[in-house]
């Protein structure tokens, strides 16, 4: 059995959640295989785990969409989090059966109310790959910008919080904008903290597109395995210089926010600020845009980024982080497989598999637990 460390998970439990009724599972590994065929539940126990830091989970789906079909419509995730020098901590996230329409997760860690999601940061970081983000480098600007804040995230914990309150702001601006109501006094206030929380997201991203740039170039992929990515950041501030005092950053923010109320009026939405970034990737080696590269180059791409950003991560937070790899070794020839699994092994964190061919994972008999999933159960 492998030693546990701060930041992993050491049991956990589902209670209704998607396609198991119940579940309890000792984890005894820093490696976790899950084999077993399409629908059998491989997915949904990653979406499990992935509830363990804030938001809506690696599928961004809906609570009800998360409870067991013929449930009580309510679910429950329950992990044994391992900390420095303490007993493990007792994690419950819940959504509640008789919450009906507005159902609302809840935290509790050690049975006491948490303030909110974002105080899972402490105990764990997690960091997802599934085969949905394939397409991350073609695809649309948003889906780059929310891959972009869950590494944010990792390294930020107050990013997500910032986040919310950001586009809550916006929404009121544009609601008075669109209503017609020019009350300068209420807009001035809106827009004055719109550029002190755009600012403060724009350099959150700047500074973990900086952060990761340097691990690619310095960590787990270095050796080749994985084609490195170079990356660069378009803050949406075209033409504003982050470098400055963040005063004067802030006050030319809402100075343009000031002079573009027509603008933004007339188009529906708010032009400019960190809602309308877009985190730029290309493939170094071949010196093309990411989304250009061949499909299995554009794996390999998005493979290394999470590589370095893992390593990132245990250097910033001092926490291994936990990864979960849905179908990770389906498109990987088998050097390539056996390189992930030692890099995985080398950087020291607990990594989720999943894959329908138990095969695959060949190169990790003797270091991982390898548990066959059909019909909500594993074996």
């Amino acid at each position: 059995m492998d030693a546990l460390w701060p930041g992993s998970i050491g049991e956990l439990r589902l209670a209704d959640f998607r396609n198991y009724t119940s579940l309890r599972l000792p984890v005894t590994s820093r490696f976790v295989v899950l084999a077993g065929d399409n629908g059998a539940g491989k997915t949904n126990l990653l979406e499990a785990i992935s509830l363990l830091n804030p938001g809506r989970g690696m599928r961004r789906a809906t609570y009800g969409d998360m409870a067991r079909v013929g449930g009580q419509l309510g679910f429950s995730v329950r992990a044994a989090i391992h900390r420095q020098d303490d007993a493990p901590a007792d994690v419950l996230t819940l959504v509640r059966a008789d919450a009906g329409e507005g159902r609302q997760r809840q935290v509790r860690i050690d049975d006491v109310t948490a303030r909110s999601a974002d105080d899972l940061l402490a105990l764990c970081r997690l960091i997802w790959l599934s085969p949905a983000m394939d397409g991350l480098f073609g695809g649309p600007a948003g889906d780059r910008r929310r891959f972009l804040d869950r590494l944010v995230l990792t390294l930020h914990p107050e990013h997500g919080r910032r986040a919310l309150d950001y586009e809550k702001a916006m929404r009121g601006r544009n609601r008075l904008l669109a209503d017609g109501r020019m009350d300068d006094a209420w807009l001035t206030g809106i827009e004055l903290q719109l550029a002190e929380l755009g600012l403060a997201i724009a350099l959150a991203r700047a500074q973990t597109v900086h952060g990761l740039a340097m691990a690619i170039r310095s960590g787990p992929t270095v050796d080749g395995t994985f084609p490195q990515a170079g990356l660069d950041l378009a803050s949406g501030y075209e033409g504003l210089d982050l470098s400055r005092p963040g005063v004067d950053v802030e006050d030319e923010i809402a100075a343009r926010l000031r002079a573009g109320r027509g603008q933004d009026r007339a188009a529906g939405r708010t032009l400019e600020g960190p809602h309308r970034a877009d985190l730029i990737v290309t493939h170094l080696m071949k010196a093309m845009p990411a989304a250009l590269a061949s499909t299995g180059e554009q794996k390999a791409l998005l493979i290394g980024l999470i590589l370095a950003h893992a390593a990132l991560t245990r250097q910033v937070s001092g926490l291994p982080p936990i990864l979960l790899l849905d179908e990770i070794a389906a498109h990987l020839d088998p050097s390539r497989r056996a390189a992930l699994f030692d890099i995985l092994d080398a950087l020291g964190v607990q990594s989720f598999m999943t894959g329908t061919d138990r095969a695959l994972f060949a190169a990790l008999e003797g270091r991982a637990q390898i548990l066959t999933a059909s019909q909500g159960m594993l074996t």
